[in-house]
């Protein structure tokens, strides 16, 4: 077994979509970022490459790379999952928690947990997605970004 934890922020940025999950969520904003800034999958990413020891998506899809310009997180999340697969891992359970004063994120989050399934290669019971606010506090109760916290559980095998 191996575990992984991850996290990302981003800050929200106007004239953009939010994508989380690999979903668009209506907002009157998107997040700011060399890709599409799914912060989200970030997470799950830097949460997988942490447990597989293989540093983070910085270091596999860096930011410096034109490649990577408005990249759809969720198909750099398949090239993550192609490495834990050549190390014969796949998702035991995953479960992520999401740090958002606004939008309200929970009619998103059955989708997101399907999404993501299935670029995991993995059933959807293994995707655990929460969301919760910043009670008003600091950047993310100013409405100012949103910050994603990942644990993923890779074991040997399907």
């Amino acid at each position: 077994m191996r575990i992984g934890i991850g996290v990302d922020i981003h800050r929200f940025e106007p004239n953009r979509s939010l994508i989380l999950g690999g979903v668009t969520v209506p907002y009157t904003q998107g997040l700011a970022g060399h890709s599409d800034a799914d912060v989200l999958t970030h997470a799950v990413m830097d949460a997988i490459l942490g447990a597989l020891g293989l540093g983070n998506i910085g270091t596999h899809f860096p930011d410096t790379d034109a490649r990577y310009k408005n990249a759809n997180s969720v198909y750099l999340l398949d090239q993550v999952v192609a490495l834990m697969r050549d190390q014969a891992y796949s998702i035991n359970n995953l479960d992520a928690t999401i740090l958002c004063q606004s939008p309200k994120l929970n009619p998103h989050i059955p989708t997101m947990c399907t999404t993501l399934a299935k670029h995991l290669d993995c059933d959807s019971k293994l995707v655990n997605i929460k969301a919760t606010t910043g009670e008003s506090l600091g950047f993310i109760g100013r409405k100012e970004g949103i910050c994603v916290q990942c644990v993923v559980l890779l074991t040997v095998g399907d």
